[in-house]
Order: structure tokens, then C-alpha cells, then sequence
């Protein structure tokens, strides 16, 4: 009895259920809380937490920028969090599914799929290049030190070619502050040797066969990792979402050693108060929560759906959100302290120096990491943390797509086939992502970056706000959560939910287009067509919304129109919780002797019965191995 009351306290149910059966043997849950809260975390801590908050930070104000960050971090983040997590496990359905809530609004689930698709296409490039760069980090000396290479130019200037003496050092130091001609060698490696640039968009030119293979490995890898759905990638997020701390702290440790560290660090936390008062700083302070925590991706409610019902998802989404927000913190001192002894080594300015996005990881660090003894120890630990970073948050965005998929269609047959469909999606994948291994390519990932997971997210944050809160009625949600958790969300998350949240979210997608600038790189401007095809992409997504309403409504039974959108907004018969036993109060199934009742109910039946033979087998539901559970019962 002890064992059955500590298990029942483990699965988080309320009181008065702790002999239920809180698993789903059809869709599998994930083994323990823990694995939720890693894939959670390696979801949400991504490339942008090491290269763009701590850019941010610096160029924002230093440490007066983390007042606004905490801020909508606070009214923005954490309530944004928790209510995709709850949606999810409430009703234990993908980004489609959930949406039995408020049939109209399934185009937000569509919409949620486009952009994860997208994302996961030049995602996954870059990690490819990460790879890359981590396996030609296994050489005595980094290819990226001197500028004797065949492909380096006449404007190189390394800072460990041959053996400078100090009136050369300081005719160095002259240059770097006086032109801006000066290449280093690790951005002309980047350049002219990894990426072999070519002069526009729209010249493709050849594909980078190096770059290539290391993009087949990246997709492979994803594929291994989820093989058996949440049942194999629960297993690997135990190393990929924590090693990476062990990493960061390594180069911590190391960075601040360094002469000049405490220079950089001081660069990237020195209070800059006047600028506190600046609309710009609180719009990226509320645009990096916004994107970093991964708010409308469609994977926080993925992942919810394969919790027990009864999880905690409150006291999850707290945990995940801060621990997300200070690891952009502590990647800002690991960051800075390295380009600080840099800009000490240089002589010129930290500004000099300091880059983010692509510019950051494979041109700025890697140059810094020349300076570093025993450099190639200190890159191959660099990029592989960029790697596990990236699979992180790559493994939840292909787990999106095919959970979206697996329960759209609902069969058993696709069920016992879901491996099928994982490797299906890798391989479209892979394919799309060919022409971002292109002499072109990085020109074609950066406007994905830019336009197909930007204002579009904002958009469909905010509808899906709206139709939770407003269309399907904030009072029910809140008795939805309260039956689910055993107590209503807390009044502060009511009052984000329904005003604040909302609020800041428009504020934001006013920001991005007050701030918009047609999109540049380096000294490149991308032309005219290359820009549409970016607000295109960016549309794509949506435009599901209005396009399903439309459909919804038209299908929808009524004589006039006003009835059919009553109809079509009106939640649908199978809304709630998965599992019979946890259908109570307005969600049991009413028995009738009519036929119409009986079929109502009837899908629920065989799922009871189901997991009732599973709660006396010693059997344990597994995600994808419905075959072999069926078999042994």
C-alpha cells in the first residue's frame, strides 16, 4: 500500500486517484519527469542563448538590459510557458490535435507546423557546420590560425603569423584601428574556404560536398535519437542537455584566467541606466524571451502531450523558463571573457571584436581560441556544445512534425509505423536542406532566420492567447487546469493569461515592424525578389489561420452564418482529457441506450480497457511499441 500511495505521489495525481491508471499505452508518456524537464530544457536552451543574448546584453545597456529581460521574462515568458504546457498534457494531442478546443483555430496548429518546418530545415545546416568545424578541430594546429593557406588573400592579417616583433605588433595594432580592410584568418577561412561564398542569392553555384556529408551525419544522428519517439530521445537528453553546462563551465573557468577576461566581462555587464528609458531595449529584451523560450514552435505542447495527466506542469514550466534565462546569462561571461583577452591581445576595443549569430560562433570565437594554448582542445569542446545545443532543440522540432502527423491521422496502423514516418520527415529533411549547402547557402539560411520565424510567431502567439482565453472561455480553462493539477492556476497567471500577456505580445509584433530593416549581411544587401520570397515564407505560416476558418465555417453545420461560426468555434465532442478515467464532471461520457450515444462513447472504451490490462501486466507502455505490447496481452 505504502509503494502504491509514493507512486501515486510520483505521478502527481490529485488525492482520491492514486490507484488510477495515469498512462497512456497507445502514445506512450515519457519514462520519468526528469526526461521532460531535460528535453524541455535542451528545447528551449538553444544556439541563440550562446550567440545572441549575450550581443544583446552588451549592445543594450549590460546589465541595465537585464532589468527589462526578467521583466517580460516574468509577465511574458513564464505565463506564455506554462499555458503551452498545460494546453498540451490536458489534452495529451500535438500542435493539431489540442485544437478540438476551438475547431476554427486549427490552422494555429498548421501554422505551427510550417514554422517548425522551416526552422528544422536551416536548423539542422547549422549544426551540419558545427560538426564540421568539430571534426577539423582534430589537427595539431587549427586551419583558421595563419594566413598561408591557398585560399586566404593579400588583406589577411593573423595575429600568430611568424613571430612578430613589437614594432610589427604595434603596426598591427595601427591597422586594426585605423582600416577596415583587415581580414582576420578565421573569417576568410569561413568565407572563402568553408562556405566558398558566392556573389548573390541567387548563385547557387556548387554544392559543398564537406558540408553536405556533415549535414547527412547531423540528420542521422536525429533520426537515432528518435527512433522510438520520446522513448529513446528521454534516454539521450540525460547527456545532451546537460553536458553542455559541464562544457560552458570548462570555457568559464578557462575564459576568466585569461589577461583582459575581466575586461570583457565588465564590457558586458556595466549598467548603462540612460538607455533603460529606450523603447529598443525592452523590444529585444521582449523579443529574445520570446523566441528563445520557443513560444509558438508547437514543440512545448508536443512535449506536454506525452506527460502523465496529473503532472505539474506548473512548477515544469517555472523550472524550464529561469533555467533557460540563466544560462544565456552565464553563456554572456563565458562569451565576453574570451573576447575580452582577444580585444587585451589585439589592443583595440572590445566592440572591435564582438559579433553574434554566425559571425560569433565561426569567425570571433574561433580567432580567440587561436590565442588559447593548446587551442584545438578548447575548439573541439566549443563546437561540440554548439552541437548538443543544437540537437537539443532540433530533437523536439522533428518530434513536432511527426507527433502533428501520428495523431492527425490517429490509426492504429500509422501508430505501430511511427519510425516510418520519423525517418520520412528526416529525409524530406535532408533533401530540403541541400540547397543550403550551396555556394549560396548562407544567404538563404539567414532569410529563413530572419523572415520565417519572426513577426509570424508573434502572430500566432497571440491568436492562440485569444482563442484559449476568449473563444473556448478562460473560466473553463481554468476548471480545466484545476482538474488536471488539482488546483486552479495561480490568480497572477490568470490575469497574464487574459490581459498582460497578450498586451506585451502585440507590443512586440508592433516593435518588429516599427524596427524592420530590409535584411543585409556582411556588406551584401539581398535584392528585392529575395526579400519577397522572405515575406512569403513568413506568410506562409499565417495564412493556415484564415485559410481553415474559412473551410471550418463553410463545413460547418447552421442556416446562417452567425450558427456556423457557433458551430465552428463550439468545442468538439472529443476535447479532453485522453484516457476514460480521468473523463470526469463535464467531460464523462453519457450513456444512452440510443445508437448515437453509444458511438459516441465507444472510441473511449477499448482505450480504458486497454490501460486497465496494462496496469495488471508488468509490461510498461512504450511510445511506438504498441505492436509488441498488444501482442504480450
Amino acid at each position: 500500500m505504502a509503494d502504491k500511495c509514493s507512486e501515486g505521489l510520483l505521478n502527481g495525481t490529485v488525492p482520491g486517484e492514486q490507484g488510477k491508471q495515469d498512462k497512456s499505452v497507445k502514445r506512450g508518456n515519457w519514462g520519468n519527469q526528469i526526461e521532460f524537464v531535460l528535453t524541455s530544457v535542451g528545447y528551449a536552451v538553444g544556439l541563440g542563448n550562446v550567440w545572441r543574448f549575450p550581443y544583446l546584453c552588451y549592445r543594450n545597456g549590460g546589465g541595465a538590459f537585464m532589468f527589462p529581460y526578467f521583466i517580460m521574462l516574468v509577465f511574458c515568458g513564464i505565463p506564455l510557458f506554462f499555458m503551452e504546457l498545460s494546453f498540451g498534457q490536458f489534452a495529451s494531442q500535438g500542435c493539431l490535435g489540442v485544437w478540438r478546443v476551438s475547431p476554427m483555430f486549427k490552422g494555429v496548429g498548421y501554422g505551427m507546423m510550417v514554422v517548425s518546418t522551416f526552422i528544422g530545415i536551416y536548423y539542422n545546416v547549422v549544426i551540419c557546420i558545427a560538426f564540421y568545424y568539430f571534426f577539423v578541430s582534430m589537427t595539431r594546429v587549427l586551419p583558421w590560425t595563419y594566413c598561408s593557406n591557398a585560399w586566404n588573400t593579400p588583406d589577411c592579417v593573423g595575429v600568430l603569423d611568424g613571430n612578430l616583433s613589437s614594432r610589427a605588433a604595434l603596426n598591427l595594432t595601427r591597422f586594426l584601428n585605423t582600416t577596415q580592410k583587415r581580414t582576420s584568418p578565421s573569417e576568410e577561412y569561413w568565407r572563402r574556404y568553408v562556405l566558398n561564398l558566392s556573389d548573390d542569392i541567387g548563385n547557387l553555384g556548387e554544392v559543398r560536398l564537406p558540408l553536405l556529408g556533415c549535414l547527412g551525419v547531423s540528420w542521422v544522428v536525429v533520426f537515432l535519437c528518435l527512433i522510438k519517439g520520446v522513448k529513446s530521445s528521454g534516454k539521450v537528453v540525460y547527456f545532451t542537455a546537460t553536458f553542455p553546462y559541464v562544457v560552458l563551465t570548462i570555457l568559464f573557468v578557462r575564459g576568466i584566467t585569461l589577461e583582459g577576461a575581466l575586461t570583457g566581462i565588465m564590457y558586458y555587464l556595466t549598467p548603462q541606466w540612460d538607455k533603460i528609458l529606450d523603447a529598443k531595449v525592452w523590444g529585444d529584451a521582449a523579443s529574445q524571451i520570446f523566441y528563445s523560450l520557443g513560444c509558438a514552435w508547437g514543440g512545448l505542447i508536443t512535449m506536454a502531450s506525452y506527460n502523465k495527466f496529473h503532472n505539474n506542469c506548473y512548477r515544469d514550466s517555472i523550472i524550464i523558463s529561469i533555467t533557460n534565462c540563466g544560462t544565456s546569462v552565464y553563456a554572456g561571461f563565458v562569451i565576453f571573457s574570451i573576447l575580452g583577452f582577444m580585444a587585451n591581445h589585439l589592443g583595440v576595443d572590445i566592440s572591435k571584436v564582438a559579433d553574434h549569430g554566425p559571425g560569433l560562433a565561426f569567425v570571433a570565437y574561433p580567432e580567440a581560441l587561436t590565442l588559447l594554448p593548446i587551442s584545438p582542445l578548447w575548439s573541439i569542446l566549443f563546437f561540440f556544445m554548439l552541437i548538443l545545443l543544437g540537437l537539443g532543440t532540433q530533437f523536439c522540432l522533428l518530434e513536432t512534425l511527426v507527433t502533428a502527423i501520428v495523431d492527425e491521422v490517429g490509426n492504429e496502423w500509422i501508430i505501430r509505423r511511427k519510425t516510418f514516418v520519423t525517418l520520412g520527415v528526416a529525409v524530406v529533411g535532408f533533401l530540403l536542406g541541400v540547397p543550403l549547402t550551396t555556394q549560396a547557402g548562407i544567404y538563404w539560411l539567414l532569410l529563413m532566420d530572419n523572415y520565417a520565424a519572426s513577426f509570424s510567431l508573434v502572430v500566432i502567439s497571440c491568436i492562440m492567447c485569444v482563442a484559449i482565453m476568449y473563444i473556448y472561455g478562460y473560466r473553463n480553462y481554468f476548471k480545466d487546469i484545476e482538474m488536471m493539477l488539482g488546483f486552479p492556476p495561480p490568480l497572477f497567471f490568470q490575469i497574464c493569461w487574459r490581459f498582460i500577456s497578450p498586451a506585451i505580445i502585440f507590443f512586440i509584433l508592433v516593435f518588429t515592424v516599427i524596427q524592420y530593416r530590409p535584411i543585409s549581411y556582411n556588406d551584401y544587401v539581398y535584392p528585392t525578389w529575395a526579400i519577397s520570397i522572405g515575406f512569403l515564407m513568413a506568410l506562409s505560416s499565417v495564412i493556415c489561420i484564415p485559410i481553415y476558418a474559412i473551410y471550418k465555417v463553410c463545413r460547418s453545420e447552421g442556416d446562417t452564418l452567425l450558427e456556423r461560426l457557433k458551430n465552428a468555434t463550439k468545442a468538439s465532442k472529443d476535447w479532453g482529457p485522453a484516457l476514460a478515467e480521468h473523463r470526469r464532471g463535464r467531460y464523462a461520457p453519457a450513456f444512452s441506450p440510443s445508437t448515437e450515444s453509444h458511438l459516441e462513447v465507444q472510441p473511449l472504451q477499448p482505450e480504458k480497457d486497454q490501460s486497465e490490462g496494462a496496469a495488471a501486466s508488468p509490461v510498461q507502455g512504450s511510445n511506438g511499441s504498441a505492436h509488441s505490447q498488444d501482442s504480450r496481452l
